[in-house]
């Protein structure tokens, strides 16, 4: 490993331990009260997850992207919502101030977001702008020492908890592409930032999106990330590169869940006088889950050590999060059908992970953004 093995080794079983014994037997409440519990919000802020890849001069874990997905993967054997409250600190949510933040930025938030005092949340999306982000329509005027920010973001996770967004806003009118675009730091209780009702989703429950709404919103000039206007869009990339690891990671481990729940039935369910397991068809299922879990999980690791290297990943990270959330789908389609008529109730939770997964393969670029970024990628280096 990058770092002290012995020491990963004690955190990722640490993690394993966190996630059997409290986020696991809380994976029906939450489902039902759309609510994660006070005291195991509690236990993530002590376990220090808010900061597991924040830098530790700023009193996160500074563990590299290997290690952070190795730890993703441990956190993935429960409900996604619950890395869906912390994991935005450590990944959009936090990574543009901590990869192109002034130095003031980062002292006044990255520490509050490394013990999870504050949620970060990061304000892409638009009503008119998802996949083709960089046709935002928020603007951000130039006036004295404040930019006036005016528009609508949609589906933005962690809104109604967070206490700072991450806002890309287009800076310069006449630039109507990713140049015209600069980043911003908005605190929550801002003057004209509001949020709209939470979202009905299909799934994750326990994690919340909602609209965030900028009307004549007065935001300081040193909120500005990195105090230069017109490379907030690259900022988003940068910070997407990591998020899209990061969503490979995640769907690897649920799946490792999803495929351990449906190897448990599959033993433990009887038909013709023996378990399910023995049939031949069954078998087939749980070895292609098993087959493409650890291509994907390979996948991830390569690309994580890549990015740590320092290496380019664009192609790297939306091939590993490309793969792996279809993968995961596919799991999930399968562990429903090897529970059969069971898979389709709600007490046996597999159907709950059926929905949930679904949305890997749409944010943080859907699959079929991801085709573009990948075959563009290949395009460009052929011409040189």
């Amino acid at each position: 490993m990058i770092r002290d093995q012995e020491t990963l080794n004690i955190l990722l079983d640490t993690i394993s331990r966190f996630v059997r014994e409290r986020l696991v037997p809380a994976e029906a409440v939450v489902a039902e009260t759309d609510h994660i519990p006070d005291d195991v919000v509690a236990g993530m802020k002590e376990l220090g997850l808010f900061g597991l890849s924040l830098p530790e001069e700023y009193g996160g874990m500074g563990l590299t992207m290997e290690e952070e997905v190795l730890a993703t993967f441990e956190i993935g054997h429960t409900s996604p919502c619950f890395r869906s409250l912390f994991a935005t600190n450590n990944g959009i949510g936090g990574q543009g101030i901590v990869i192109d933040g002034s130095p003031e930025q980062k002292a006044l938030y990255l520490p509050r977001l490394a013990t999870g005092e504050i949620i970060g949340s990061f304000a892409l999306t638009e009503p008119d702008s998802g996949s083709d982000a960089a046709s935002l329509r928020t603007t951000a005027v130039r006036d004295g020492d404040v930019y006036v920010l005016n528009g609508t973001k949609r589906y933005i996770t962690n809104a109604p908890e967070a206490g700072i967004f991450t806002v890309m806003a287009r800076t310069d009118p006449a630039d109507k592409g990713a140049g015209g675009i600069s980043a911003f730091v908005v605190e929550r209780g801002t003057p004209g930032l509001s949020l709209g009702l939470p979202d009905a989703k299909m799934g994750h429950r326990g994690a919340h999106t909602c609209d965030v709404i900028f009307e004549d919103c007065r935001v300081p000039a040193a909120n500005l990330i990195g105090g230069k206007e017109g490379v907030g869009f690259k900022t988003a990339m940068k910070v997407l590169d990591k998020g899209r690891i990061n969503i490979a990671a995640i769907s690897v481990g649920v799946a490792e869940r999803m495929l351990a729940d449906a190897l448990r039935y599959a033993c433990e369910r009887k038909q013709f006088g023996k378990p399910i397991a023995e049939f031949q068809l069954i078998q087939a299922m749980l070895a292609d889950s098993q087959t493409e879990i650890y291509a994907a999980r390979s996948m991830v690791i390569d690309a994580a050590r890549r990015r740590d290297q320092g290496l380019d990943v664009s192609t790297e990270a939306s091939c590993a999060k490309l793969f792996a959330s279809e993968m995961c789908g596919r799991v999930a389609d399968r562990a429903v059908q090897i529970f059969g008529g069971a898979g389709y109730l709600s007490e046996y939770g597999i159907e709950r992970f059926y929905r949930d997964v679904r949305l890997f393969r749409l944010f943080e670029g859907t699959t079929q953004i991801q085709q573009l970024v990948i075959a563009r990628n290949l395009i460009r280096q052929h011409q040189g």
